[in-house]
Parts: C-alpha cells; structure tokens; sequence
C-alpha cells in the first residue's frame, strides 16, 4: 500500500509540473507575440504625389469626402495601386483659403502627411458662402499607415 501512495504522488508531482511548463510556456508565447513596435520616424524620402482635381476623385471617394466635409477630417483611400490621401478642414465662414503640405514623405513604418490651412487675405474674400476646404494627393500605394500631422 506505500508503494501505491508513492507512486499516486510521483504521478500528481509530474502532471504538476508538467503543466506549469506549459502555462509557462504559453504566457512567454504571448508575451512575446504581443510586442509594441517601435516607430522609426526619420525621414527615409521625400514622396512623389499627384494633386487631384474633384472630376479625377474615385466615385466611392467622393462619397465619402462629402460625409465627412462638414467637419475637420483625415481620410485615406486606396484603389488600384494607387493610395489617396484627403485631408479636409471642416466648415469655414467664407472662401478662399488654401491648404498648403508642409511635409510628406516615407519613414520605415510610415508615410507622414503635414498640412496646414491657410485663411483668406481681407482682400481675397470675395465669397461670403460657407466653404470647405480639403486636398487630395494620390500616389503610389506604399502600404505603409499613414501619420497625419
């Protein structure tokens, strides 16, 4: 009988620690899967873009740059091989302002995508109608995300 109790208790260690290794091992296969990945944002280059009049936006976005233009937006698009990045500025008062790409180009993650809304001079208003300003560039898709700015 103190035989079978000593076996009964060598049987139970090694399932215990036979599970553990596993538990163990399972927890380091997750920890080591669930990483942050660094972001390297130095530039790598510049980036060649295409500014993109309304009559040459896809029709699907168009759609969605009308959803969206009543208030400031980030929206990219992809289709082809091409990617199209719109970046609108909400509702203003009147017209004639402008956006201007302080910087765009490719880091080893990302593209980055900088603008900057640039109001009407007093002489330049001449339309008093709401408007609502947004660009649209289009090149060839990186498949990077992109970081607007």
């Amino acid at each position: 009988m103190k035989h079978l109790l000593s076996n009964n208790k060598q049987t139970g260690l090694r399932v215990l620690l036979f599970s553990a290794a596993v538990a163990l091992i399972a927890a380091l296969t997750l920890l080591n899967g669930c990483g942050i990945e660094k972001t390297d944002n130095r530039k790598i280059s510049d980036l060649n873009y295409e500014l993109v009049e309304e009559e040459n936006t896809p029709e699907e976005l168009k759609k969605k740059i009308e959803e969206k233009k009543a208030a400031d937006f980030k929206l990219t698009y992809e289709s082809d091989n091409y990617l199209y990045i719109v970046r609108g500025y909400g509702e203003q008062e009147t017209g004639g302002y402008s956006i201007q790409i302080l910087d765009f180009y490719l880091t080893q993650n990302s593209v980055v995508f900088h603008t900057n809304l640039i109001g009407p001079s007093k002489d330049d208003i001449k339309n008093t109608a709401p408007s609502y300003p947004y660009l649209i560039v289009r090149l060839e898709n990186p498949d990077k995300n992109v970081i607007f700015q």
